[in-house]
């Protein structure tokens, strides 16, 4: 939701887009892998969670070190890497969906509740990044602070959408599909607001970015969650992650070919 105009505004005040450490252009393809990984994460850490042969406290662990280690791997590359930023971002999707699920299940803290708490966690995150660098532009992304600050909404941004749609879908009792719908149009909320009103694209992007989630965990769930606790086709949780596992890898591959392909154009420019 950031047009050329916006990048070059922003390079000027931010300084070299080569320092980025998160996607530059904003495209249907980010939106697209970024569902992707949503539903990938809402269905892969289902099935690591509620998988009694783990257990659901060394499930969480698992994921926690995971996260952990590929969050680390992230901050020691020195630009964008597409494979790494993905599956970073996959692996915040798997364990701020677990986070959700043991506030929920293991501590009994209701939906509501939890939904709750991850968005005044959210809105905490964004006022101390704002305070601290005077913007919250992922074209600012080029400092290991501006970093942690962003991957720290980028978890919060899961683990509201978890609790959200889970919320929207059990508490409210509206299922998996209508969930789904409901969250659909409410992404296309920033699109319109952005393209047709004037709306901040700063503040488009992540209210955008933060609805990709419940729609893709409802819309995973749908597909999923097998009975009797699922309402939707019930294919199980191991067989659509497998799914949306090849989804992503396809989709990272077609984004780092492409971003390799932009790469050489300043090259080919200069020589």
């Amino acid at each position: 939701m950031n047009d050329t105009k916006d990048m070059i505004t922003e390079e000027n005040q931010y300084g070299s887009m080569d320092l980025l450490k998160v996607p530059l252009i904003i495209n249907l393809t980010f939106w697209v892998a970024k569902i992707i990984t949503t539903a990938l994460g809402e269905t892969f850490s289902d099935f690591i969670f509620f998988n009694d042969a783990i257990g659901q406290h060394a499930a969480i662990l698992i994921g926690l070190l995971s996260f952990a280690i590929i969050l680390m791997i992230q901050f020691r590359t020195r630009k964008y890497t597409p494979w790494v930023y993905w599956l970073c971002v996959t692996s915040v999707s798997v364990f701020g969906t677990m986070l959700a699920d043991f506030m929920n299940k293991d501590l009994g803290i209701p939906l509501y509740a939890s939904t709750l708490i991850f968005a005044l966690t959210q809105t905490a995150v964004f006022i101390a990044w704002y305070k601290t660098e005077h913007t919250l532009s992922i074209h600012s992304i080029n400092t290991g602070r501006k970093e942690i600050f962003y991957w720290l909404t980028v978890l919060c941004t899961f683990g509201l959408g978890t609790a959200a749609g889970d919320f929207t879908a059990d508490t409210l009792g509206l299922g998996t599909l209508l969930s789904t719908g409901i969250f659909l149009v409410l992404i296309a909320v920033p699109l319109v607001g952005y393209k047709f009103f004037g709306m901040n694209s700063i503040f488009a992007f992540w209210f955008a970015y933060t609805m990709t989630r419940p729609l893709g965990a409802s819309f995973g769930d749908w597909l999923a969650v097998p009975a009797p606790y699922g309402d939707g086709l019930q294919l199980g949780t191991g067989i659509v992650s497998l799914g949306f596992g090849i989804l992503m890898v396809i989709a990272v591959a077609y984004i780092d070919r492409q971003h390799r392909k932009e790469n050489r154009l300043p090259e080919k420019a200069a020589a």
